[in-house]
């Protein structure tokens, strides 16, 4: 009769798998599996008496479930994440705000594109995530980076690719859902989701943060021309004032410190300022929004940050990757935000679904969600299923995982829905159509997490 001693939970599931593959005698083992306490007095061995293999399944399920515990598909991956610091900042002209939003992204260099491109240096990754703010008074700042701890970037990037290939496929029945009650519009996740007033969309990642595209703020040349101005949406919670309604503000009076809402007409509702009394007044926007539909409540940005990889002088073939930019509000949202996360791989997961909810153009003034699987992936982008139309791009594209060690499940945004764009797949001009969004990489993550909290040494670990 033989006996074997078994060091850890991982031999004794090998082991397990060989009996159940039959490479392994019919025979009884001795099997030593650690106990925390056995650990705590660093004892170097212990044995226990021998167990017959018909209890093996019985173990392998406890092995199991200690491996899961640790390497699990449905939890939140950790990860070391580099350093992007802030070298030096100068100030630029201001710019001339002259470019035009644009419905469709065109010659695109995307996933296959991309394969033929040289890796980018270390001096080449800190160009293009340098950045430049515009700041409401039209003033441009230019802020150079440095990057460390690039290692653990392309480590993440060996196993973050996918190289299947689908073409975009063409949709039968629109499987959009349009939130329209605010009973559900204002309740999180869909709350996070936000109008941007260049006519695109954006999501809450901080009380007064909103992570967008890049597209919707500069067309790679210049700034839109409405960024001079550029305003947020938050969806608003059902108004409990009204006529006759018991707590309700007097006639005229309005709350300590309030100021009356500025539009800027994205989504075709009026909204003027409320002046004195009487004959003439022009009513507050609340009035004229139909009964259990959204309305806005319209919040100016403070500053606004574009990595310089987007700009088309500076990516060379790139810029589809950096089609991100974060705007700071002036005054801090109450809505809960939702959180950054970094995944290795969307189409290896469980479900391998990603979510967003935006406003598309083609349902004016309603919150619109789908969810749809990914048909193919790298290290900087994803091509997807979804649906959606012109309006939507600048989206938190969101997944839902398991908290590392907890039950607790937590959405995170895993990238940004950069909208449907005619990509240049073989490099000789001749475009296909696909839905892209941009993944939060470890180096975006470190990024954006900077300008988010102004201090790089609270971004060194994901979770």
């Amino acid at each position: 009769m033989k006996f074997l001693t078994l060091r850890s939970y991982q031999q004794a599931w090998v082991l397990t798998q060989q009996s159940a593959k039959g490479a392994l005698p019919d025979n009884t083992l001795r099997i030593w599996l650690p106990h925390q306490s056995d650990v705590s007095r660093a004892r170097p061995e212990s044995t226990m008496g021998p167990i017959p293999l018909c209890v093996l399944p019985l173990l392998s399920l406890a092995v199991l479930s200690a491996a899961t515990a640790v390497h699990d598909d449905y939890t939140w991956p950790q990860w070391d994440v580099p350093r992007v610091r802030n070298r030096r900042t100068t100030f630029l002209s201001s710019p001339h705000f002259s470019a035009k939003p644009q419905p469709e992204l065109s010659a695109t260099c995307g996933i296959e594109c991309q394969r033929r491109l040289p890796v980018p240096s270390l001096d080449d990754v800190e160009q293009f995530l340098s950045y430049e703010t515009v700041y409401e008074n039209g003033t441009r700042t230019y802020t150079s980076v440095s990057v460390q701890g690039l290692d653990e970037a392309t480590a993440w990037a060996k196993n973050a690719t996918s190289h299947s290939r689908h073409k975009r496929e063409v949709y039968g029945t629109d499987s959009r859902f349009t939130i329209s009650d605010k009973q559900y519009s204002t309740k999180y996740p869909f709350s996070t989701s936000v109008k941007i007033s260049t006519g695109c969309s954006g999501v809450l990642v901080s009380p007064k943060h909103v992570l967008t595209a890049a597209h919707c703020i500069h067309d790679g040349k210049d700034y839109l021309g409405g960024v001079q101005k550029l305003r947020v949406g938050i969806l608003k919670e059902k108004s409990k004032r009204g006529k006759g309604a018991k707590g309700g503000r007097g006639k005229g009076k309005k709350r300590k410190g309030e100021r009356p809402e500025e539009d800027p007409q994205v989504d075709g509702t009026e909204k003027t300022e409320r002046k004195g009394k009487g004959k003439g007044r022009k009513s507050r926007s609340r009035r004229s929004v139909e009964p259990g539909k959204p309305s806005f409540k319209w919040t100016r940005v403070k500053k606004t940050q574009v990595p310089k990889g987007w700009f088309k002088s500076v990516s060379n073939g790139l810029a589809a990757d950096y089609d991100y930019a974060l705007l700071e509000l002036k005054k801090a949202s109450k809505i809960k935000h939702m959180d950054l996360g970094v995944i290795p791989s969307v189409k290896k997961l469980p479900a391998g679904r990603i979510h967003f909810s935006g406003f598309d153009d083609d349902r004016p003034g309603n919150l619109v969600y789908r969810f749809c699987s990914v048909s193919q992936e790298s290290s900087d982008l994803l091509y997807q299923y979804c649906d959606a139309k012109p309006g939507s791009s600048g989206s938190g594209v969101y997944i839902r995982l398991k908290e590392p060690g907890k039950k607790k499940w937590t959405r995170k945004i895993i990238g940004v829905f950069s909208g449907h764009q005619w990509v240049d797949v073989n490099g000789n001009g001749a475009q296909q159509d696909f839905n892209v969004a941009v993944r939060i990489t470890p180096l975006k993550y470190a990024q954006i997490c900077e300008w988010v909290h102004g201090d790089s040494s609270k971004c060194s670990r994901v979770a």
